[in-house]
């Protein structure tokens, strides 16, 4: 779990970094995009086997992983097809080049390398949610629910102040259109993740301890 504004915020921010760099369309390129750079994040390598990317539930990971390291976003010592085939004895050493640290020091995130696992155990909670394993949930779905996960305040009232989220703010975060974002609502509603989707929207009881909460809004001179 992530219990502190900081965490709440490096969060946001690797979620942002993915939507603005993720160099394929479509939601399962952005989730298999973002389980990458939460695994790579600090140093640009980490490691991976074959069930890290059975388990999200893309159509078809290797022809994504492939397209990843032809376009030059990904690095691997062997194929795709030997990484999905790789498992916890002999895990598959993996490299994303743009995310290694510059000359300075520097990279694209702020945190440090005890500050990456706990962002990417909860990403792999919120997306290996047991009821959207159930429900055969999609990437974008799964999307969609760490998405709100980070846009919600203290009691789960989706939006800035708990005024909702309008579909057009959130296709930017979503590789979705306004049409399929009201289906995949309707799917985290049914998944018990979402509750009064028609009027601003609220994550249920059982989400709270998954979400980023937003910053309260501070009130303005009067």
């Amino acid at each position: 779990m992530l219990s502190v504004p900081g965490q709440w915020e490096h969060a946001r921010s690797v979620l942002a970094h993915v939507a603005d760099h993720t160099p394929l369309p479509g939601p399962d390129a952005r989730l298999l995009v973002l389980m990458l750079t939460l695994r790579t994040a600090h140093t640009g390598i980490g490691n991976l086997v074959g069930q890290d990317l059975t388990a999200l539930g893309l159509t078809d990971p290797q022809d994504l992983v492939e397209k990843l390291t032809g376009c030059g976003w990904l690095s691997l010592p062997s194929t795709p097809d030997d990484l999905l085939a790789s498992r916890p004895e002999n895990a598959t050493p993996i490299t994303v080049p743009s995310l290694a640290p510059r000359e300075d020091g520097t990279g694209p995130f702020t945190f440090g390398k005890k500050m990456r696992p706990k962002l990417s155990g909860w990403a792999q909670k919120v997306i290996s949610d047991k009821k959207l394993r159930k429900a055969k949930a999609t990437s974008a779905t799964r999307l969609l629910a760490l998405t709100l996960a980070t846009q919600a305040d203290a009691s789960g009232r989706l939006g800035p102040g708990g005024h909702g989220i309008c579909l057009n703010a959130l296709a930017t975060m979503v590789p979705a259109g306004a049409g399929e974002l009201n289906s995949l609502v309707d799917q985290l509603a049914a998944a018990d993740w979402l509750t009064d989707t028609h009027l601003t929207g609220q994550l249920t009881e059982r989400d709270l301890p998954l979400t980023c909460p937003l910053p309260t809004p501070v009130a303005g001179p009067r």
